[in-house]
């Protein structure tokens, strides 16, 4: 049983499409000259998480990948500007949107301060 059952379901599709970003862009690495350099996914400094603070962590997460994305933008690669435009870079400022808008209702609505709107 999940107490917080739609920021479950929400979660859970990010997780997966996070995954397949992840795939794409191992799949791209992967190809002739490429080298994969895989890094520790550290743990989040609590398992105690309330609907509100996940989405702003989250949306920091997803502030964080963008900046990234826009760094490997500035290589000036043509077939990996082609690639990070194609397949990361707008979907990420959507998401980021998105979240921004989830996070302001959730203020709106009190989440934080009555626990309310989870």
């Amino acid at each position: 049983d999940v107490a917080l059952k739609n920021f479950a379901r929400y979660f859970l599709h990010q997780s997966q499409e996070e995954k397949e970003h992840a795939e794409k862009l191992m799949k791209l690495q992967n190809q002739p000259c490429g080298q994969i350099f895989l890094q520790d996914i550290k743990k989040p400094d609590h398992d105690d998480w309330e609907g509100l603070n996940a989405m702003e962590c989250v949306l920091h997460l997803e502030k964080s990948v963008n900046q990234s994305l826009l760094e490997l933008h500035k290589l000036n690669d043509s077939h990996l500007c082609d690639f990070t435009d194609t397949h990361y870079l707008n979907k990420q400022v959507k998401s980021i949107k998105e979240l921004g808008d989830y996070i302001t209702n959730l203020h709106k609505m009190g989440a934080l301060e009555f626990g309310l709107a989870e």
